[in-house]
């Protein structure tokens, strides 16, 4: 545990976004107060000081304030700097140094290649992963909730006009828009991204179902975890639990949510998961 106050943190987020949906799953698990800032998604004015111009960004001073980037990078920096007191929050930071890289569309992004590493001595090693195969298989579902389950989630939620329109109504409601432009936001937005889930759908392979890649998703992802352990982490979540929690919650309250409780086997480790979250909140 931290001294009160050791670690101020602020979140610059969507609310519906599931890589920030992800860094709420574990700053909440582990017990640590931040503040947040909803960015608008249209002029994203509030993170206008940062050239990293997507989110989640949090700004952390733990003595002198540092910038993290990237979902996993803010995940692993943080747990890191909770289990080791022998380097600083920046000189942690700098462990994960950007790289730029080209994607498949000729887009120029940046990539954090260790990303999923906790940044310990053997020492600290062998006290969180006894075995290193624990190791193996947390960074591996990490990887696998960044680089498949996350993209299963808009082609799910926008899969129709109708569902399009209530993800947007959600989304709306929940995020940081004036009146009119939430008006707009939410017509305008629901018809754009009802297409675009179609590009996307078509890029990552999908079935026309799009609904059949997701149970098929989280029914391997229950699988892994197996029946005699609570969580992939044993009796407590670990980094991946977390990760695939924080993807799947931003469904809630949506028809393919429902859908997915419903077709597959995720209810009981996702039901686990909500209570050690609220426990851990509370």
């Amino acid at each position: 545990q931290l001294p009160a106050g050791s670690l101020q943190l602020t979140l610059y987020q969507y609310k519906t976004c599931p890589f920030c949906s992800k860094v709420r799953a574990f700053l909440d698990y582990h017990g640590l107060p931040y503040e947040i800032v909803e960015v608008n998604p249209i002029m994203r004015k509030e993170i206008k000081f940062s050239s990293y111009r997507k989110v989640p960004i949090l700004l952390a001073n733990a003595g002198s304030p540092v910038q993290l980037n990237d979902s996993s990078v803010i995940i692993s920096a943080i747990k890191t700097y909770l289990i080791s007191k022998r380097n600083s929050l920046e000189e942690i930071v700098s462990f994960y140094p950007p790289m730029k890289t080209v994607t498949e569309q000729g887009k120029e992004v940046f990539e954090y290649g260790n990303k999923y590493w906790l940044m310990l001595d053997e020492k600290e090693t062998k006290r969180i992963y006894p075995v290193k195969e624990v190791r193996v298989e947390e960074m591996k579902w990490r990887k696998w909730a960044d680089d498949w389950l996350v993209h299963l989630i808009s082609p799910n939620v926008y899969r129709t006009p109708r569902e399009a329109l209530a993800s947007f109504d959600y989304i709306v409601r929940e995020g940081k828009f004036g009146t009119v432009e939430g008006f707009f936001a939410k017509y305008m937005g629901a018809f754009a991204m009802f297409f675009i889930s179609k590009r996307l759908k078509k890029r990552h392979h999908l079935q026309d179902n799009v609904r059949e890649d997701l149970y098929e998703a989280v029914n391997e992802w229950v699988k892994a975890v197996g029946k005699h352990r609570l969580f992939m982490g044993g009796n407590q979540p670990n980094l991946a639990d977390l990760a695939v929690y924080g993807v799947l919650r931003v469904m809630e309250g949506l028809e393919a949510f429902d859908d997915m409780m419903v077709h597959t086997k995720i209810q009981p480790w996702y039901q686990r998961m909500e209570e050690v979250i609220q426990k851990a909140e509370a």
